[in-house]
């Protein structure tokens, strides 16, 4: 018979529930709605307070052509990246799931990159991805300016999406192996004997039954490359060059804290949030229809 524990002081369960609730209200809800009250005000030249000036920063902000462009980045960053990272993985985790010596290995060492912080990531990538002392440096010495992420801004951007995946690549491999190992091994078996070769087996059973993983995986990815990517492109390249790499997350940062904008940076807060949330309503309205759930 299952025992269940019974607490009958009320109070003992607010008090479990009182820290994380103050940390809930500290690092989320506090600054949540001083960014929402900041978005609608103005402050004062020299201080003293704030104007009420309604939607005034949010139309300067959609008159902006230069945040237009942080947009288009962003949205294609967040694709690019995605896209490298789910299926970089998907190959390794297919590889490993053939139970190929040495698996074990490769599925300890595949989740590593994810434990590392981002500024970490982009120090790291900005030294081995440099143009004059990186691992590939010595492209430009065969083809002089061919790789040069300092003042060629599609060079950075594709260094920062390189960066950006290589870190979700071991995030996205553990879901993915653990989907595929779930899947009944008579099923492939069958297949198998069939005669279906393993790429046939990958793409006509594997993959469809772990779409409910993928489609998990692709909210979570797309989600983060719009939060998570400011570390790497702050340490990597401060937004350069001329703005190549200038995405949304950072542009905040930069218009707020350097710019001292920070109404400015409060309405391109809140844009950012309903942007998120937007593209997570779209990919359950139109992506999961897709999705095969056993």
């Amino acid at each position: 018979m299952e025992k269940r524990a019974i607490f009958n002081n009320k109070w003992l369960g607010i008090a479990f529930i009182l820290p994380q609730l103050f940390l809930i209200f500290t690092f989320f809800y506090w600054p949540a709605s001083q960014a929402l009250y900041w978005a609608f005000t103005l402050q004062r030249p020299w201080g003293g307070g704030n104007d009420w000036v309604g939607f005034d920063n949010f139309a300067a902000l959609f008159s902006d052509t230069v945040y237009w462009q942080s947009v288009v980045r962003s949205l294609a960053f967040a694709i690019i990246s995605t896209g490298l990272a789910m299926g970089s993985a998907l190959c390794l985790a297919l590889l490993v799931d053939r139970q190929l010596s040495g698996n074990r290995f490769y599925r300890t060492i595949f989740v590593w990159p994810y434990a590392i912080s981002p500024p970490a990531i982009g120090l790291a990538f900005r030294f081995m991805l440099g143009s004059d002392a990186g691992l590939i440096a010595f492209v430009n010495q065969i083809w002089p300016g061919i790789w040069n992420p300092t003042l060629n801004g599609y060079d950075a951007m594709a260094a920062v999406i390189f960066a950006f995946s290589w870190k979700y690549v071991g995030y996205n491999f553990i879901f993915m192996v653990a989907a595929l190992q779930a899947i009944p091994r008579s099923q492939i078996e069958a297949a198998a004997m069939d005669g279906a070769g393993w790429l046939r087996r990958a793409f006509d059973i594997q993959i469809p039954l772990i779409t409910p993983t993928l489609f998990f995986l692709l909210v979570i990815n797309i989600t983060d490359s719009f939060q998570d990517s400011f570390g790497i492109v702050d340490i990597m390249t401060s937004g350069g060059p001329a703005r190549a790499t200038e995405l949304m997350v950072y542009k905040i940062y930069f218009d707020g804290f350097k710019g001292l904008d920070y109404s400015g940076a409060a309405a391109q807060s809140i844009v950012l949030m309903l942007l998120v949330i937007l593209l997570t309503i779209v990919q359950f309205r139109f992506l999961e229809r897709r999705v095969h759930y056993r």
